[in-house]
């Protein structure tokens, strides 16, 4: 039997978006990084930190929504024009469970992408220190391209 596998992405798009990632001062602040960018994809890590805690030491609301929004922000800028860049117009973020400690990681999928509008999903997982995995938050976002202006 013969599996079929996903068409590989183009050399260029990981260093594509990376280098619009790491313009991105809050995630920098925040420590996160980029994981993996494939078309219609993208997947950011967050490690925990004083820095994306909230006041009874669990991943702040603010720091996962933030990483949902760049995580399909990203995946829908793999299906635009290079010379062009995005920008949310909304999001909508339901946060499933808390947790401390690990890291978390979201997953941002394109759902449609048209000319004017893309829709993507994210899913945020949290990894604890042994590496299991635990739904975190899901988030549902519209995005726009936009002229890139650097």
């Amino acid at each position: 039997m013969v599996v079929p596998t996903a068409p590989a992405a183009p050399p260029d798009l990981f260093q594509r978006i990376e280098a619009s990632f790491l313009r991105q001062g809050l995630m920098q602040h925040l420590g996160a990084r980029l994981v993996r960018v494939e078309p219609g994809l993208c997947e950011v890590a967050l490690p925990y930190s004083e820095r994306v805690n909230q006041q009874q030491g669990g991943f702040h609301g603010g720091a996962m929504g933030a990483l949902a929004d760049i995580a399909g922000g990203y995946a829908a800028m793999t299906v635009v024009a290079a010379d062009s860049e995005v920008t949310t117009v909304e999001y909508k973020i339901n946060f499933l469970a808390g947790f401390k400690g690990g890291e978390l990681r979201a997953i941002g999928r394109v759902a449609r992408a048209g000319k004017r509008i893309i829709v993507t999903t994210a899913e945020v997982l949290h990894l604890d220190a042994s590496g299991r995995q635990s739904a975190c938050a899901l988030m549902q976002q519209t995005i726009v391209p936009v002229p890139k202006t650097y």
